[in-house]
C-alpha cells in the first residue's frame, strides 16, 4: 500500500481544496509502524470497529467488544484478536478468508480519541495466541499496511457503566446469548446450547423482544 489514495479521492480533493491538506496526512501523519503511545492505547481497548468487503466489494462493519486487551499488540506492525461465539454467519470473517484486507477503527469515546489501523488480516484456527483470551474459537491476525489517529472534534462522550456480561470471564459459566434461548431457533443450534437453553428458559419471540427492549438482551 504505497498511497492512502487513488484518483477518485484525488478528484474530490482538488474540487474542494484540500488537495495539500490530504497529501500531507499521508506522507507526514499516516505510518506504518505502531509508536509505543499507539500500543498502548489499543491495548486498553474493549471493543473496536471492523470493516471488511465482500468478492463483489460490498462493504461491512461489525462492532467487536469483549475484555480490556481484546485486541493484542503482537509486535509494532502486528496485532491480532480473538473470535468469540457468535451468530453463526461468519460474515465478517468469510470475508477475511476471501479478501484479506480490513479496517480496525478504535475509539475511546470518554476522553474523544479515535485512531485506525488499515492492514491484511488472516484467519487462524490454530494459534499459540487462543490461549490469550477465555473462550476464543479462533484468532485473527492483521498485518499493519497504514495507522493514522483521527481528530476527535465529532466523538460524543459516552461513560462506561460495565462489562457486557457475555464476554467470556475464566472460571465462570458464560450465559447463552438470549436470542439462542427462543423456541424458534431451539432446532437450528448445536444440542450443547439446546441443553443450555433449557437450562436458562425457553423464550418466546415477545419475551425475547421485551428482553432486548428493557437493555437485557
Amino acid at each position: 500500500m504505497e498511497q492512502l489514495y487513488f484518483d477518485e479521492h484525488i478528484a474530490l480533493q482538488e474540487e474542494f481544496g484540500t488537495r495539500k491538506l490530504a497529501d500531507l496526512l499521508d506522507t507526514k501523519w499516516a505510518h506504518r509502524v505502531l509508536s509505543s503511545d499507539e500500543q498502548a492505547f489499543i491495548a486498553l481497548r474493549d471493543m473496536f470497529f471492523l470493516a471488511t468487503v465482500d468478492k463483489e466489494g460490498r462493504p461491512t462493519v461489525s462492532y467487536k467488544g469483549g475484555p480490556v486487551g481484546l485486541v493484542k499488540v503482537v509486535d509494532e506492525r502486528t496485532l491480532a484478536f480473538p473470535g468469540f461465539d457468535g451468530n453463526g454467519m461468519f460474515y465478517s470473517m468469510g470475508n477475511i478468508v476471501g479478501q484479506q484486507h480490513v479496517g480496525l477503527l478504535f475509539i475511546d469515546f470518554e476522553k474523544p480519541h479515535r485512531f485506525r489501523v488499515q492492514g491484511r488480516a488472516k484467519f487462524e484456527r490454530e494459534s499459540p495466541l487462543l490461549a490469550d483470551w477465555v473462550e476464543a474459537k479462533y484468532v485473527v491476525t492483521v498485518d499493519i499496511d497504514r495507522v493514522w489517529v483521527n481528530c476527535p472534534r465529532y466523538v460524543h462522550r459516552y461513560q462506561r457503566v460495565g462489562q457486557s456480561k457475555y464476554v467470556p470471564v475464566a472460571e465462570k459459566e458464560t450465559p447463552l446469548a438470549s436470542w439462542k434461548r427462543m423456541d424458534i431457533v431451539q432446532d437450528a443450534i448445536p444440542p450443547c446450547e439446546r441443553q443450555q437453553a433449557e437450562k436458562e428458559g425457553i423464550l418466546t419471540l415477545p419475551e425475547y423482544e421485551d428482553k432486548v427492549a428493557r437493555g437485557d438482551g
